[in-house]
């Protein structure tokens, strides 16, 4: 029953928001501290996270149990233009936030007034993008530039060469789960940081969960719900305009996960003592939150997910355009981390 996949939501999300508080996992920590300070720590169990993510999510559309085609990442029609831009654009947002959309739920469940606002700016510049005053751009650029190939995942690709496509499932999973665990335990450091390891190992494992919750444990033929796992940009949007409107929308599995991320994330700050209102410190921090925000909402809705939504849980389904998106996203965080881009004055202080 659809009932089933919002408890199953609420449940998922409360175990990223505790993990999350606890191991500060986020892509762009993981990016800073790999690029600015030399520790990898951080990036090794977000390759983790996605070596167990693409492992079960694999392991669970071969098996029948899941039909990860249904989902959003592997619909036929994709433009790789939009979605690149869209990930530079989430890239750079994150940057001057200072945090993912993920993180930012996770921060504010310990006091961060700052994500507070980051998180109404994503839901309404998102909201913007996907059926606002900004769709009518984007679904023409979408028309102008969308593709369809012939074949939309790695493994179809390898299929299309006569392999089987459990075969090619298998081999692919296996390639690229064994290259990302190799990568993540062939630092010492990380090997000792216990914590790290059982972060990525718990993360990984939710987002199969999330597919088990959407694509089986809630699955109805005569009331479908939308087959998909962790992603926050999407499910924000929808979780600011059930606030508002409740009485004529319904609960989804989205909108249960931000609530379960939030509830996760204050019950462990609480218990820890790590609880704490934090604000803003000046214009200028306020003005490149904001702006960062901006960013995240629209690229975010862009390029169909954020640094989980497409870095994990669309990764985790090895379709093509979710890797577009997350190396348009990889791109972005370089971009700002590193200064490339020119950004405005407030940007850089």
């Amino acid at each position: 029953m659809p009932d089933i996949s919002i408890f199953a939501g609420f449940a998922i999300g409360l175990a990223f928001g505790v993990v999350g508080l606890l191991s500060g996992f986020c892509l762009l920590s993981s990016l800073r501290d790999w690029w600015t300070a030399d520790d990898g720590r951080k990036l090794r169990s977000y390759a983790l996270a996605l070596a167990v993510a693409i492992l079960g999510t694999q392991f669970i559309a071969a098996s029948g149990v899941v039909d990860i085609g249904k989902s959003l990442y592997l619909q036929p029609s994709f433009s790789a233009p939009l979605m690149f831009a869209g990930g530079v654009l989430f890239g750079l947002g994150m940057v001057l936030s200072n945090g993912c959309a993920s993180r930012a739920l996770v921060l504010l469940g310990k006091g961060n007034m700052r994500s507070l606002v980051v998180l109404v700016i994503i839901g309404v510049t998102a909201q913007m993008t996907l059926k606002g005053l900004l769709a009518p751009a984007r679904l023409s650029f979408l028309q102008w530039t969308q593709l369809t190939p012939s074949a939309i995942s790695v493994p179809a690709v390898l299929s299309s060469f006569g392999i089987s496509e459990i075969v090619a499932r298998a081999a692919v999973a296996l390639l690229a789960s064994g290259a990302l665990t190799v990568f993540a335990f062939s630092d010492r450091q990380f090997r000792r940081a216990y914590g790290q390891i059982a972060a990525g190992l718990a993360v990984g494992l939710l987002v199969v969960a999330g597919w088990l919750a959407t694509g089986w444990i809630g699955a109805d033929d005569f009331n479908p719900i939308p087959v998909t796992s962790l992603t926050f940009i999407s499910p924000i949007a929808d979780s600011l305009q059930y606030a508002m409107f409740s009485t004529g929308l319904s609960l989804s599995f989205g909108i249960a996960l931000v609530a379960g991320v939030l509830t996760g994330s204050i019950a462990t700050s609480l218990l820890t003592g790590r609880f704490q209102l934090e604000g803003y410190t000046s214009a200028t921090h306020t003005a490149r939150s904001v702006a960062g925000a901006a960013l995240m909402g629209s690229g975010g809705a862009m390029a169909y997910g954020c640094s989980v939504g497409q870095g994990l849980t669309g990764l985790s389904t090895l379709a093509i355009p979710s890797f577009i998106a997350a190396a348009g996203i990889v791109t972005g965080a370089a971009l700002g981390i590193r200064r490339i881009v020119v950004l405005p004055a407030f940007a850089t202080r």
